[in-house]
């Protein structure tokens, strides 16, 4: 058995690392993860790679970090509800959709980057979007999520 040094818990040998146990090492990681995504970051530092495919011929993988993922949810709005209703019957292209899908993607992309800059990443590989729609009561909500592999790149990409 080991002392852990941060909590003083007794754990197996086999759970502690540099006199750490395991408990606190993820307590650590998730205090750390939440507080890089608290914080503001600006554009620049956002500036990850995200690519849908798994790999392309000029980048080169330094590590595989973790599976990430972001989701979105947004209102539609009983207004936009009703305008489209009237669309469902004569026909024609929905602004007001378009509009909510196209800041739904921009919102959740941006999430996961930064969750990919939360995890020590400087690129998301594979990223995939789904798209639903929830509704019921007489409302209606566009349900997003984005997932990918948050990877470092080797330098001098």
């Amino acid at each position: 058995m080991a002392v852990c040094n941060v909590c003083g818990s007794t754990v197996p040998f086999y759970n502690v690392v540099g006199g750490v146990c395991s408990d606190c090492v993820h307590k650590r990681e998730r205090a750390t993860a939440e507080a890089v995504r608290e914080t503001e970051i600006s554009e620049d530092d956002l500036g990850q790679i995200l690519l849908s495919t798994e790999a392309s011929p000029d980048l080169q993988v330094a590590e595989r970090i973790d599976i990430i993922s972001a989701e979105f949810a947004v209102g539609m709005g009983l207004l936009t509800d009703i305008f489209n209703a009237w669309r469902d019957v004569f026909g024609g292209r929905s602004k007001s959709y378009q509009n909510a899908l196209k800041d739904a993607r921009r919102a959740v992309l941006r999430e996961l980057r930064r969750e990919a800059y939360a995890v020590g990443a400087n690129a998301v590989l594979g990223v995939s979007l789904d798209y639903s729609e929830i509704s019921g009561g007489g409302k209606s909500m566009l349900f997003l999520v984005a997932t990918g592999t948050a990877v470092r790149l080797a330098p001098g990409r």
